[in-house]
């Protein structure tokens, strides 16, 4: 399999899965932004968001529940979405994805979202999310 999103879909390889539904898969992001930063994805192949006009709201009851599930369970006073399309926008994996990037009061803004907070603990945030 090509393609490192559809094999997480297929169990081929490992994930924290945050949430899961008939049409899409979250989990964490293993190099996070911030803490709780995680990935939603359509669990059928789709390049990016300018692929399929569908692939987008097929998704959407998927970053709903997942953006306040991590809001909820983490503390996050936000969430930023995010999702690039085409290489030249900064996709590197390219099955379509959203990022949910909690945020938190003590680092708020746009100026920071792409800069990682450091000492994120992935078990630990496995742990708070209850899936871990």
């Amino acid at each position: 399999m090509d393609c490192l999103f559809c094999a997480i879909v297929a169990g081929d390889l490992p994930a924290r899965r945050v949430y899961a539904d008939d049409s899409a898969i979250a989990f964490l992001d293993i190099n996070p932004w911030k803490r709780g930063h995680t990935l939603v994805i359509p669990r059928r192949h789709v390049p990016d968001v300018l692929a399929d006009n569908e692939a987008l709201t097929e998704i959407a009851p998927a970053i709903g529940a997942t953006a306040r599930l991590l809001t909820k369970r983490l503390g996050a006073d936000g969430v930023n979405l995010l999702s690039n399309a085409g290489a030249v926008a900064g996709q590197e994996v390219f099955h379509l994805h959203v990022h949910l990037v909690p945020r938190y009061a003590d680092d708020p803004g746009l100026g920071g979202l792409t800069q990682r907070s450091p000492g994120i603990d992935l078990d630990e945030v496995s742990g708070t999310l209850g899936i871990g």
